[in-house]
C-alpha cells in the first residue's frame, strides 16, 4: 500500500518487507521530519523479516491537512494511526516513535493497548514525565513551544530570508545541512509548515491523552538532544507499568538519521522478546 484514507484525509505512508503473517513495525516521525527520516532504519528491519509502515503524519502528507488547531490534537493523531493499522490488515503492531512520533506512539499505547504489541520510544520521554521536569529543566529546554504558540508570527520568522532561521534551528541541534535542506524543502509548501505547527498548538486541547503504559516499552534516550532533560528522560520509567527496557546512547536528537543501527537493535529487541 502506498497511502490509505480516513474520512476525507489520505495519507502517504511507505509499506515494505514481506506482508504474510510476519510482525509488523509502525515507524512515526517527528517535526519537522517525515517518512524519510527513517529511511536507513526500514532496510535493516524488512531484512530481519519484519513489515514495516512508515507513514508521512497528520499536516505532513499532502492530502492530510486539515485547518485548525483542534485537528491537531493527539486523540486525531492516535487515531490516524488506527486507522493506518485498520487499512494494512493489521491488528497490533509494534510501535516506534520519535520526537513528536514519540508523543503519539505513547498517547496510542495508553488509549489503544489492544493494537499495540510493544513500544519503542526514541529520545522523546512519557509526557507526563515531561511535565514533571519543567522544574529542573524541562521549561528551558521546552520554551519554543510557547512562542510556536502565536499565530503566523513563527511561520514568517521561520521562512524568512531563504528560511534561515529554520535552517539554523536544524542545524544548530546537529543535523547535518542536507537532511536539514531536505526537510526545510518540504515546510516551503503552502500551508505546511502552519500543519506542522499545529501539533504543537493543539498542545493545550492534549492534555491527559497519555497515561499509563502498560505494554512492553523499550525507552531509548540520546545523552546529547538539547530539547529534552534528564529530568524528564529519568521520570519515564515512573509511567511504565509493563516489562521496560532502557538505552542510553551518546548521541545526538536525530536518532532515526544518525545511530540507525542502534535504533533498529532496539525494535528488534521488542519483536523479538
Amino acid at each position: 500500500m502506498d497511502g490509505y484514507r480516513r474520512g476525507a484525509l489520505r495519507f502517504d505512508v511507505r509499506d515494505s518487507g514481506p506482508v504474510d503473517g510476519a510482525p509488523v513495525v509502525v515507524l512515526l516521525h517527528g517535526f519537522p521530519q517525515d517518512a524519510s527520516a527513517y529511511d536507513a532504519v526500514a532496510p535493516l528491519l524488512t531484512r530481519a523479516g519484519v513489515r514495516v509502515l512508515v507513514p508521512n503524519q497528520r499536516g505532513y502528507s499532502p492530502g492530510a491537512r486539515p485547518r485548525g488547531r483542534r485537528a491537531y490534537a493527539l486523540p486525531e493523531l492516535v487515531a490516524d494511526v488506527v486507522a493506518l493499522l485498520d487499512a494494512a490488515g493489521v491488528e497490533r503492531a509494534h510501535v516506534v516513535g520519535h520526537d513528536w512520533g514519540g508523543g503519539v506512539a505513547w498517547a496510542l499505547a495508553t488509549h489503544r493497548p489492544h493494537r499495540t504489541a510493544s513500544l519503542t520510544a526514541l529520545g522523546t520521554p512519557h509526557p507526563g514525565a515531561v511535565r514533571a521536569g519543567l522544574l529542573h529543566g524541562q521549561a528551558r529546554r521546552s520554551s519554543y513551544m510557547a512562542w510556536f504558540q502565536v499565530p503566523r508570527l513563527p511561520e514568517r520568522a521561520l521562512l524568512a530570508q531563504d528560511s534561515r532561521a529554520l535552517r539554523r534551528a536544524l542545524t544548530g541541534a546537529d543535523l547535518e545541512a542536507p537532511l536539514a535542506d531536505r526537510y526545510v524543502e518540504r515546510m516551503l509548501v503552502p500551508g505546511a509548515l502552519t500543519a506542522a505547527l499545529a501539533w504543537y498548538r493543539a498542545l493545550p486541547l492534549s492534555r491527559g491523552a497519555a497515561g499509563w503504559v502498560r505494554v512492553p516499552t523499550t525507552y531509548v534516550s540520546a545523552d546529547r538532544d538539547p530539547f529534552f532533560a534528564p529530568a524528564s528522560v529519568a521520570a519515564t520509567a515512573r509511567f511504565v507499568d509493563a516489562p521496560l527496557t532502557r538505552v542510553a546512547l551518546d548521541a545526538d536528537h536525530w536518532l532515526p538519521e544518525h545511530r540507525p543501527a542502534d535504533v533498529a537493535d532496539a525494535v528488534l529487541g521488542r519483536v523479538h522478546a
